[in-house]
């Protein structure tokens, strides 16, 4: 539904403001979903949404898919 689709592009925003930030304090980008978690206090409901985290290079832009798992009340 579109409550999932908004939870989703939240989701995305988030990942891309940790990443962006992390790059921005740290010099480098996230070298996992992980590290994300445990530095930036990332949380996302991981029943609901799967990310494909694809670092490439400390100094590259990582490559970040959010999947929706299932329909939210299915």
């Amino acid at each position: 539904g579109s409550a999932v689709l908004q939870e989703q592009e939240s989701l995305e925003r988030a990942l891309r403001q940790d990443i962006i930030h992390c790059y921005a304090v740290e010099g480098f980008y996230p070298p996992s979903l992980a590290y994300m978690k445990e530095h930036y206090g990332l949380v996302y409901d991981e029943s609901l949404f799967y990310v494909d985290y694809r670092p490439v290079a400390q100094n590259l832009m990582p490559d970040v898919t959010v999947l929706a798992i299932r329909e939210s009340g299915s």
